[in-house]
Parts: structure tokens; sequence; C-alpha cells
């Protein structure tokens, strides 16, 4: 349920009136201040909540009961945009487009820093790397896990980029202390213990939409982690898989528009995994640019032919550098029409 106040309200008011929601229901109450309106979400049993008597308070401008299953994701509970300021000042969400890149996996303490260097000197303001690689193949390389994270540190401390890396164990929450943003994979996106678990977590978490999950399914999982307390959820459409073969995963383009009328939280778009394919990776991503994404996150290796990890797919830091300038005129010119 959600309850709008009229704007002529004290902050007395507003806590009193709190006090007797929480008194008289068993509900939370979560509170969001905008520039012209304050805004109740009520979460919890609200079907005892009497509609008619909460409208009839002096106070109260309207009430709506809310049908979708997340609420603290629903732009109804939080009109404005939710941005993402990490300490280090970088933000998502704010009207810029972010860039994330990197290689799928970190194989060396040369690689790494190397394109981290070259990734930032393009534009990137985060940098990727998979310490802990979920393989379809269990003999395929699964990531260097602890000493991939250490490597990433060393990076962060040549380039000053914040560290965006996947976990796939509560049991490896320990590892990811100075990690920057924690990613959730596809495979995980509906493991709800780690969810749970990131929850609880103060720090931002970049959730990735599984192959084969709905948009309502995805807004569900980041209702897992901001039930626990944790608001700081990245929404990423990586492709959906269809019975398309050509490309690694059809990108679901119309998933940017759609998240960021249903939720308030920044949407980003990973063109490498939708396609699997390196030379649509720029057109994907210039599409994402100009449908109003908050970020790209993108595959970027010194030397894609010999990667232990999704080569195919991987930019050089090169062609790299070519498509943080396009995408970022195509964002220019998108916010100046």
């Amino acid at each position: 349920m959600i309850i709008v106040l009229k704007s002529n309200r004290s902050e007395e008011q507003v806590q009193k009136f709190i006090s007797m929601l929480t008194d008289r229901y068993d509900v939370t109450v979560n509170t969001w201040v905008g520039t012209h309106s304050t805004v109740l979400g009520l979460l919890g049993d609200t079907a005892a909540v009497d509609g008619e008597y909460i409208a009839a308070q002096d106070i109260v401008e309207s009430v709506k009961r809310v049908q979708e299953p997340y609420k603290k994701a629903n732009r109804k509970f939080h009109p404005d945009d939710t941005v993402i300021t990490l300490p280090t000042g970088q933000k998502i969400g704010d009207g810029s487009l972010a860039l994330i890149a990197g290689p799928c996996s970190v194989e060396n303490e040369a690689q790494i820093c190397c394109v981290a260097e070259r990734v930032k000197a393009a534009g990137a303001s985060f940098l990727r790397g998979g310490a802990f690689k979920p393989r379809t193949s269990p003999y395929a390389f699964q990531g260097l896990k602890a000493e991939g994270i250490e490597l990433l540190k060393k990076a962060k401390a040549k380039t000053g980029l914040p560290i965006v890396t996947e976990i796939m164990s509560i049991s490896h929450l320990d590892l990811f202390e100075d990690v920057d943003v924690i990613q959730v994979g596809a495979r995980n996106m509906q493991n709800f213990e780690l969810l749970k678990a990131l929850g609880h977590v103060n720090k931002p978490i970049l959730l990735k939409r599984g192959l084969a999950n709905t948009i309502e399914e995805l807004l569900m999982s980041a209702e897992y982690i901001m039930a626990g307390g944790n608001d700081q959820v990245i929404l990423c459409e990586r492709g959906i898989r269809t019975y398309e073969t050509f490309t690694r995963n059809t990108l679901d383009i119309s998933a940017v528009p759609i998240l960021k009328k249903l939720s308030h939280l920044p949407v980003i778009i990973d063109p490498s995994h939708a396609s699997g394919i390196n030379w649509l990776v720029e057109p994907l991503a210039m599409a994402a640019a100009a449908v109003g994404a908050d970020g790209l996150i993108i595959e970027v290796h010194n030397n894609p032919s010999c990667a232990l990890c999704d080569g195919a797919q991987s930019l050089t830091p090169d062609q790299f550098d070519v498509l943080a300038k396009k995408v970022q005129r195509v964002s220019e010119t998108v916010k100046s029409l």
C-alpha cells in the first residue's frame, strides 16, 4: 500500500501518523521524501489496513494498493531514480553512462593491470574481472579465485578503478571485503540464500537477469536483497535464451525502458554476454545507450585470441576505446533531445 501525504504537513505530523500506522497494523513503513510530496510505503500484511480510514486522515492526499509482489524495488514506492554512489565518487544512475570494463577472467597480474590502465584511459569508471568463474563445463578454467581478487586489488591500486567481480557462494563473502561492487551472475539470480546474505552487505550489488527469467522474477530477486536492508541494487540485462542460435543469447533491449518504468533502480546492459560475438558488442552497446541504459558492462582483453575465458566476445583495448567514444556520443545526443 502507498500513502501520499499532503505537502503542507509538518515533520511532527508525519512521525505521529507513522507511529499510528505501526501501532494499529502489522506493517513496517518506508518513507520517501521528494521535492513536492512525501510517500509512505506500507510493507507486510496490508489486507487488514482500512484504506478508507487512512484516506480520511487530514494529512493524507491519496491511498493506493500495490498489486505487484515487489515493493521496495517498485517505482510507486520510490518515484525518483536511485543513484548508486561509491565512496570513491563513481556513480551509476545519475543520468550519465557508466562504463564497466575488463576481462572475463583474471589470468595474471600483467594482464589485469594492462587492461585496467587501458580501459580507464578510454573512459571506464569501473574495472570488471572474474576471479570466480561459473562455467558450463567442469573442465573449463574456473578462475584464480582468492588470488584473482588479490590481483584485482593490485590493478585498483594502480588505476583507482573500483572493482566489480562475481560471487558464487555465501562462503566466499569474507573474500569480498575489498570488492567495491559484488556481481550476482545469471546462474545465481534465484539463489535466494545468497541474495538474503547480500541483503546484509553494505555495498552495491550488480544483479544479472537469469537466462530464462522474466522481468518480474528479476525484480523479485532484487526484492530479496532489498528486503534484507541493502537498497544498493543495480539491475543488469544480459540477454535471454530464445530459439535463435546465431548469438549466445538474445538481448532484450526493451527490458531497459520496462524496468525503468516499473522500478527506480539503475539498469545496465551487458552486450558481451548477450551476443557472444565481439563485432556485435559495439552496435548493441550503442542501442543500449540510445534506449536509456545507465551503464554498460563490457569484456575487454589485451589478447582475446589467447583468453582463458570468452575470448570470442571480448574486445581489444583499441576496440573498446572506439566503442567508448561512440556510446558516450549516443548517450549525450539522446539526453539533448
